[in-house]
């Protein structure tokens, strides 16, 4: 796996799959890696070159000193590219990495074909809510509150059938760089992509899940409106859909960037 140098930042960056034929790249949320990804890979592989990576502050890329920003997301995506040699690919992120496409879609439409937003919203009016996970991981680290971050992100029925599957992305969440993981919040609490939206011409999908609290359906059908010509699929999920509806979100996913 390539590391990346993208403005002293090293990007921990994973190249797979098909040669020759179209790209996409995967972007995954706040406190998981890039293995969030693996329920779809073995799809996405047999059809596409895919480009995973690990976002500043997270997995095995390095954790510079804050203020993060979503444009500065953004334009480590763009270093990825570059350093790559690969002008254009197709986007697939979820929850902050679908802030950091709609990012892209509006300041960076040549470097992306098709792109899918899911579980994820383009504002957050309050921040009350960030402020307070970021005091308490300062006071009390990621483990003070993982427990609550994984019964937003699985519903309770799915965390009671496939417990491993909770605790390997309890482990993951635990794992971020603190200081890392702050930055992000932080860069969380300040999100305001409104009126970015409509300048999105891309071909867009929007993926909502059905009891996803963190980023609601209302919150994705905001996007879809705002977007011109964009499509909403809602999957019976919480907020990570692509782990707990895989093979809904692949073949909504694969469906999307395969229409002619």
């Amino acid at each position: 796996m390539p590391m990346i140098d993208a403005d002293g930042c090293l990007l921990n960056v994973s190249v797979e799959g098909r040669d020759g034929g179209p790209t996409v790249m995967l972007s995954n949320s706040l406190g998981t890696t890039m293995q969030m990804w693996e329920p779809q890979m073995r799809a996405l592989t047999q059809l596409f070159r895919v480009i995973r990576y690990d976002r500043r502050g997270h997995g095995k890329s390095s954790a510079p000193p804050g203020p993060y920003s979503i444009e500065r997301f953004g334009r480590d995506v763009i270093a990825i590219l570059d350093d790559l040699n690969i002008d254009k690919v197709h986007w697939c992120g979820l929850s902050m990495g679908g802030m950091v496409g709609q990012w892209l879609g509006a300041n960076a439409p040549e470097r992306l074909g098709k792109i899918v937003l899911a579980n994820t919203t383009c504002h957050y009016p309050d921040p009350t809510n960030w402020q307070n996970r970021i005091k308490a991981v300062r006071e009390g680290g990621i483990a003070a509150v993982a427990d609550t971050i994984i019964a937003g992100w699985l519903t309770a029925d799915f965390r009671e059938r496939e417990p491993q599957i909770a605790e390997r992305l309890k482990a993951m969440l635990s794992a971020t760089p603190v200081e890392g993981y702050l930055a992000s919040c932080e860069a969380l609490s300040t999100l305001d992509l409104r009126d970015q939206l409509p300048n999105i011409k891309n071909p867009t999908l929007v993926i909502a899940g059905r009891h996803d609290m963190s980023t609601p359906i209302a919150a994705g059908e905001l996007i879809r409106s705002q977007i011109p010509g964009a499509s909403l699929t809602i999957l019976d999920a919480a907020h990570l859909s692509s782990v707990e509806q895989p093979h809904a979100f692949t073949d909504a996913v694969v469906g999307f960037l395969t229409q002619r």
